[in-house]
This record gives structure tokens, sequence and C-alpha cells, in this order.
């Protein structure tokens, strides 16, 4: 309880010193750091002088007794020293006035001086706080633009070898060593998928001669080498998907086109179309409805289109439904895919866009898919600037939302 009360105290002073509306920024504080600073020293200056000056002054007002030697007679020497005396208390008086009014003026002359010099202390270290940071906003503008996309960028700082270049100089460092990491790791994924299709190839066409041979071959062979190609299958799809994620990450995006979004729904839906009767499936295709074109990658353009749809129609329950509608407003493409289903628990369904990631009994022994297809079209959706959307639909099954920017319709030069 003690922590807590701690914390909320040092709670309530942040909020007390904080401004409203105003971001405490480190020139900011540098700045108010300036001004109390020139503050406090000037006001000890000011404080020191004064009373000196008074003290001084006081001493000169209040001098010692001057002398009147040669008084004739004892009554005169009274008189002229009771004459004396008078004179000086009235000098002493006017003397305390004119220090009073001394005093006051320089008070009222010192405290006007220290305004106005404090706000020009504010306004100066507003400007050399300024002029010290700039690099540091560089830095920061320039660690903005730099992404997992480019980063062969570098912040190349100039100037003296102080501190700040030797941040910059360190940064660039942990740049070209992470850009170094991406392209091992993009060259391994990509080397790997090859290189693992010559000996899937091989044991498939090791099979076939199997199977072929002119003895008839006992049931279990048959039967085990199905499975065996079945699995392979997987495999080789696998393969591929892990392709088109590296390639997506890494925002290669080959045969660039300007697409109508219902061309790239038309061959999705023809390719499931097996699928679709097998299952009885009802489709309400409306993408040709909007004329919605995008700008990107036909091949995986193709391809997220393809797995959305094969999710919708893979995920779905016999003689269920499926809705495809495409809009487009303010510049931009959005492509919404509905399929009904088994009612699904949101947070599950937002963890689907990460790779292998599965719901419920789908997780495990499961023949739908490899667990990579939405994180797939997240990574392509993310590459071509878009987003996705996963909702879990109130009545059962999934609403997944492509949002891309949008193209002006042309004539594109499709390919199959």
């Amino acid at each position: 309880m003690r922590v807590q009360r701690d914390e909320g105290a040092r709670s309530s002073r942040n909020r007390w010193f904080a401004l409203p509306g105003l971001r405490r920024t480190v020139r900011l504080r540098l700045t108010a750091l300036y001004g109390v600073l020139f503050f406090s020293s000037g006001a000890i200056l000011l404080a020191i002088a004064g009373g000196f000056a008074v003290g001084r002054s006081s001493r000169e007002a209040v001098g010692p007794a001057t002398s009147n030697p040669g008084v004739p007679t004892a009554l005169a020497s009274a008189q002229a020293r009771i004459q004396q005396l008078q004179n000086q208390l009235a000098t002493a008086q006017s003397g305390n006035d004119q220090l009073q009014a001394f005093s006051r003026n320089l008070v009222i002359a010192s405290i006007i001086a220290l305004g106005l010099m404090t706000v020009v202390s504010v306004l100066m270290g507003w400007f050399v706080a300024g002029r010290a940071l700039r690099p540091v906003r560089e830095m920061t503008a320039a660690a903005q633009r730099i992404s997992a996309h480019n980063l062969d960028e570098r912040l190349a700082v100039t100037g003296p070898a102080d501190e700040l270049k030797e941040l910059g100089d360190t940064i660039d460092a942990l740049l070209e060593r992470l850009e170094s990491a991406f392209t091992a790791q993009r060259r391994f994924v990509a080397n790997a998928s090859h290189e693992l299709r010559t000996p899937l190839t091989t044991m498939r066409a090791s099979l076939d001669v199997a199977v072929a041979k002119p003895e008839p071959a006992p049931p279990q062979t048959i039967a085990l080498a199905a499975r065996l190609r079945r699995e392979l299958d997987r495999v080789d799809s696998l393969l591929e998907a892990f392709l088109f994620l590296a390639r997506a990450q890494h925002r290669d995006l080959p045969g660039q086109a300007v697409l109508p979004v219902e061309y790239i729904v038309g061959a999705a839906l023809a390719d499931q179309k097996a699928a679709i009767n097998a299952m009885k499936l009802t489709v309400q295709d409306a993408s040709g409805l909007g004329g919605v074109w995008v700008t990107g990658s036909q091949a995986l353009l193709s391809r997220m289109v393809e797995n959305v749809i094969d999710n919708a129609v893979c995920h779905n329950c016999e003689g269920g439904w499926v809705a495809i509608i495409t809009e487009g407003s303010a510049g931009r493409a959005r492509l919404i895919v509905e399929n009904g289903g088994e009612i699904l628990d949101q947070r599950q369904v937002s963890e689907l866009t990460q790779p292998f990631r599965r719901i419920g009994a789908d997780r495990i022994g499961s023949d739908k898919g490899s667990g990579l297809g939405l994180s797939i079209v997240a990574a392509i959706a993310e590459a071509h600037d878009g987003t996705l959307d996963l909702q879990a639909r109130p009545g059962g099954g999934m609403r997944v939302s492509i949002d891309l920017p949008a193209a002006a319709a042309a004539v594109p030069r499709l390919t199959r």
C-alpha cells in the first residue's frame, strides 16, 4: 500500500508540473533549466549587490561628529553643541529618507531588470537548446525513415567527433549488422526452399517408379504410396508458402501491374471450384460491382486472394456460404470476404496473422492448411502498403477485410 501511495504521489507531482497540451521534450526541459538557473543566480547577485550598496550608503549618511574647537564660553559651547547635534540629526533623517528611496528604486529596478533578463535568457536558452539538439532531431528523422525494407540507408552524421557523432556511428554500425542479418535470412530461406524441391521431386519420382512396376504391388504399398504423395504435396505447398512469405516480408514484388480485383477473385474462385462443389457452398460474388483496381505484383496479389478464399472455403461448414464484396473510396480499395461456420474467439482470430497459428482443433494434426495462409496475406498486404483486418462474426465464421491503395482503371497486362 505504501508503494502504491508513493507512486500515486509521484504521478500527482508529474501531473502538477506538466503543462496541459505541452509535450515535455528535452528542448523544453533544457530551456526551463536555463531560465531557472539564470533567475536564481541573478536573484542572488542582485541581493548581494543591493545589500552592499545599502550598507555603504548607511555608513556614509551617518558619519562621525565633527568638533568645533575654540568656543569661548561654556554656555556658547553647549549651545553650539546642541545646534550641531540638531544639524546632524536633520542631516541623518534626510539621508535616511534618501537611502530608503534609493533602496526602493534599486529593488524595483532590479526586479524589472531580472524579469526582462529572465525572459531573454529563456528565449536564448530555447534557441541554444534547439541548435544543440538539431543533430538528435536529424538522427531521429533518419532513423524513422529506415525500416526492414531499406536497411541500406545510414544516418551519416557529420560534424566534430563528439558524443552525438559517436552515437550516430554506433547506430550506423547496428544498421549494418541488421542489414547483414536480414540479407542472410532472406538468402537462407530462398536457398533452402529451392534446394529442398530437388529431393522432393526425386522422392515423388521414386514412388511413381515403385508403383508402376510390372508385377502388381501389395495394397499396403499402394496405400502407403498414396499417403506419401499427399505428404510430399503438403511439404511442397509448405515450401511454396515459405517462398511467398519471404518474398512478401522483404517486399520483393515481381511482375508489377494494374489489376482489377474482379479478375483476381474470379481466378481464385475457379481454382476453388472443386472444393466449393464438394462442400455444397453458396458463393455470393459481388466483386465486379465496385470496379476496383489495384497496383502491385500479380503473383503476390493472386496468392493473397487465393489464401483468403481458400480459408473461407476450408474453414466452413457443409452447405454453408461465402460472400465476396469489393469497395472503393478515398483512394483505397477494400476486399471483404465473409464465410459462415462455427462461432470463433476474437482473441484467437486476431492471432491468425502470425505463422503457424490455428484455431481450436485445427492446431495439431489438421489437413486444413499449413497455418501460414493468413500470415502470408498479412505480409503481402503490408508489402503493398495495405492492411488486413480479421473479425469473428457474431453468428459464426469470419470476416476478412483487406485494404489496399486503389489504382486508376487501366488496361492491365494479365498473365496466367
